[in-house]
């Protein structure tokens, strides 16, 4: 091995065929690409004589299996590479014993000589040029061709075509991923404590139009029996895996705090000390609700978001605006996180959501939220499903924004 080189890897991962045989043409080695354009298992060759493992057609021409057998001898005896331009070499058909399928190739045949400079090893690319051999192409090349033109015009056939499959994998690949991110969201968005309000209780999450359907807002929603249940919405900066990958480790160490310290403002306090180190969460925001049911208190921190909606049935709202503090991990030092209280009648909505939902380009945040609200005014007596639905239809959002879109609709 040369400067650190995995010849057998670096043979394995290219996609021309390759094959290694001693001077005796016993079989060494075969990459992947070998098995798979010769259609045989690696047990079939390593270890066999050449002509044992892929024996000649015996209804072929009488010169395919000489113009081979000749080819290697003159590298181990001359020491040089050998090429044969365009040489039929048919293979034994896999599913049909005893027939075989005509195949064309161009084969280099390469040496590697030993410390006493003699021939030890034969590299055989074979590249199958069959179906440039059947195509039009083909007939175009005249005597007046060389046949080293002859052997380049095969070699760019096969090139193109492998590259034409590469393509076609890239395609299926690219196809396969927007699923692929949708599945990932909606586990990273998971909260299974939603089940038990489905009447209550809407979300919607939309990634922005030009990302790959993974970004970084998020929701998350949380029982805390016997009467109190958190809410969350955040946003981190930027789209894309990193973006969601920050995203799922700030939301679970919100849940997590939540949990442990049923306090808005300390769980954020707490997930403010964490992106502190965590790499893509500075800047990143979020507001916590913690709703009780008893008391028919809304107790809420904010963290640099857009402010929560209290939307009446009358139509009158108000906004959740009174503990806002910096975006997480904005401060150098620990500072305690603002915290308010307000009260709530049963049939208001709570309306919790990402900037995505609200702000235009060239647009002051002000106009966003005005708009936001005029068009709750004239829903409030939607149900939390319907008005999802209706909020994104009339903020002319339902098709997809610039930006990401995380919203909540609780029904108190």
């Amino acid at each position: 091995m040369a400067a650190g080189i995995d010849f057998t890897a670096f043979f394995d991962a290219t996609p021309s065929p390759y094959l290694v045989l001693d001077t005796d043409l016993v079989i060494l080695y075969v990459n992947w690409a070998y098995l798979q354009t010769t259609g045989r298992a690696r047990n079939q060759l390593i270890g066999s004589y050449f002509f044992d493992a892929l024996p000649e057609n015996p209804r072929a021409p009488d010169d395919t299996q000489r113009n081979l057998y000749r080819s290697l001898r003159r590298v181990v005896e001359t020491g040089r590479p050998d090429t044969l331009v365009l040489q039929r070499y048919d293979i034994p058909a896999h599913q049909h014993p005893g027939e075989f399928e005509e195949r064309w190739w161009s084969v280099v045949h390469t040496p590697i000589p030993g410390p006493d400079g003699t021939v030890k090893r034969i590299v055989q690319r074979a590249e199958d040029v069959t179906g440039f051999i059947r195509s039009h192409w083909a007939g175009q090349l005249t005597e007046e061709f060389t046949e080293r033109e002859k052997g380049l015009a095969a070699e760019l056939y096969a090139r193109a075509r492998e590259l034409h499959h590469l393509n076609e994998e890239l395609r299926r690949a690219h196809a396969r991923e927007p699923q692929v991110a949708v599945t990932l969201q909606e586990a990273m968005l998971s909260a299974p404590d939603l089940d038990r309000h489905t009447d209550s209780i809407a979300v919607r999450y939309q990634p922005a139009t030009t990302s790959l359907n993974v970004c970084g807002d998020w929701y998350d929603f949380v029982d805390l029996p016997p009467d109190r249940y958190a809410a969350a919405v955040g946003d981190v900066v930027g789209h894309g895996l990193h973006a969601a990958a920050v995203m799922g480790m700030l939301r679970s160490a919100l849940s997590a705090a939540i949990r442990t310290t049923p306090s808005p403002a300390q769980a954020l306090e707490v997930l403010g000390l964490y992106a502190r180190s965590l790499e893509g969460a500075t800047a990143a925001t979020a507001v916590k609700v913690l709703i009780d049911t008893r008391s028919r208190l809304i107790i809420y921190s904010n963290a640099g978001h857009p402010p929560p909606v209290l939307l009446h049935h009358d139509g009158t709202w108000e906004l959740l605006d009174q503990a806002t503090d910096p975006p997480l991990g904005a401060r150098m030092h620990h500072v305690p996180r603002p915290q308010a209280g307000l009260p709530y009648t049963p049939g208001d909505t709570l309306v919790l959501y990402t900037d995505g939902l609200i702000e235009r380009r060239d647009e002051d945040i002000d106009a966003g939220l005005a708009r936001l609200t005029t068009t709750l005014a004239q829903v409030s007596n939607h149900a939390p499903e319907q008005l999802a639905d209706t909020l994104l239809s009339g903020l002319d959002v339902a098709d997809g924004a610039p930006d990401d879109i995380a919203l909540i609709v609780i029904r108190l």
